[in-house]
């Protein structure tokens, strides 16, 4: 593999920025085969070195693969002149990783969003011909009953003449004229969970993702906040 600066691939990994690395440099913190680093403008094949960083060892990440929760009002885009993007919450040198989200969520929708730069697995997960579970908590206006659940499952046709696929609909509650459910889908449409629940006439009234295909979002991240995913879980997605 081509070689790299010493600060990039340690700020691949997600534990230090290349300031951070910088700093670690000059404290003799950074050992590198074995022997204390001497400058972060250094170059090696980040899959043959070894490096042991302020005591821990750490693996080159040649891909990057974040779960972020998605708060309402960011868009699920690199770039956008209308408003904040999900890229806008990530660390300077996240940033200049060239990371993408890997789907979309609405606007106005919160939940887990996959951001990563591996763009072979982030087609395979969101190819129709894969069928990627994705699971959404909602809480709709009126009380949702098992003809709206027949009629998810029997594949709905929109009024613009959309056929979507059977999709899943589990009740949760239905009281005070409001009720909470969990929407599974085997596809992506625009605004697809809120056009079929509004025509069984419940609109929404919050969304959030929080599953997609074999990854839950993760309960300790709060809105705005991500973690790097493990490799076990970036193993669960190829696996589908």
């Amino acid at each position: 593999m081509e070689k790299q600066r010493l600060d990039k691939i340690i700020a691949s990994t997600g534990k230090f920025s290349r300031k951070e690395v910088k700093a670690l440099i000059r404290q003799g913190l950074v050992l590198v085969n074995g022997s204390p680093a001497r400058s972060p403008e250094e170059k090696y094949d980040p899959e043959g070195v070894e490096l042991i960083v302020n005591g821990e060892t750490l693996t080159y990440r040649r891909y990057t693969w974040l779960m972020l929760n998605k708060p309402a009002g960011v868009l699920s885009a690199t770039e956008d002149g209308r408003g904040e993007t999900v890229l806008d919450l990530l660390p300077e040198e996240l940033q200049r990783q060239n990371l993408f989200p890997v789907g979309r969520l609405d606007k106005d929708t919160e939940g887990l969003l996959l951001l990563t730069n591996e763009g072979g697995l982030a087609h395979d997960l969101l190819t129709p011909r894969r069928h990627v579970d994705k699971v959404y908590y909602t809480r709709v206006a009126g009380c949702l009953a098992e003809e709206d659940c027949r009629a998810f499952l029997s594949g709905m046709i929109l009024e613009d003449g959309l056929q979507c696929l059977p999709a899943g609909l589990e009740i949760l509650s239905a009281a005070n004229g409001e009720s909470e459910a969990y929407v599974t889908l085997r596809e992506g449409k625009f605004h697809q969970v809120k056009r079929m629940l509004a025509q069984c006439g419940k609109p929404v009234l919050y969304l959030k993702r929080v599953r997609m295909g074999n990854l839950t979002l993760d309960p300790e991240l709060s809105p705005g906040e991500f973690r790097f995913l493990t490799e076990e879980e970036v193993e669960l997605l190829r696996k589908g």
